[in-house]
Order: structure tokens, then C-alpha cells, then sequence
């Protein structure tokens, strides 16, 4: 799983208008899932099911 930060800078990732995340294959906005036991959040996309992990 990689990093939001690293998939923005490789272009895997890009932010739309509104600065949500969206998937640079796929152009659909990721989904989040939130552990209220992780440190970290998980991002998805819906057709891909590419994840992402973002440190809160």
C-alpha cells in the first residue's frame, strides 16, 4: 500500500477542483475507510480498488 504523498508525486493520484483525491486511472474520487484504532486512514478507489494509506 502506498502513500497518498508518494502517489501525488508520481501522478497515480491527483486532486480536483475541490482538492479531493482522485484516481489517475480510473478519474473517480477515492473512498475512505477510517480504523478509529489505526493512526493511519485508508484511501480506495471504487473501480480500481487501489488503496492508499494517509497518516492522520
Amino acid at each position: 500500500m502506498k502513500s497518498v504523498r508518494k502517489a501525488l508525486r508520481k501522478g497515480e493520484l491527483e486532486k480536483d477542483t475541490y482538492d479531493r483525491l482522485v484516481c489517475g486511472d480510473c478519474e473517480k474520487p477515492l473512498k475512505t475507510e477510517n480504523d478509529p484504532d489505526e493512526i493511519k486512514t485508508v484511501r480506495i478507489c471504487p473501480d480500481c480498488a487501489a488503496e492508499y494509506k494517509e497518516i492522520r
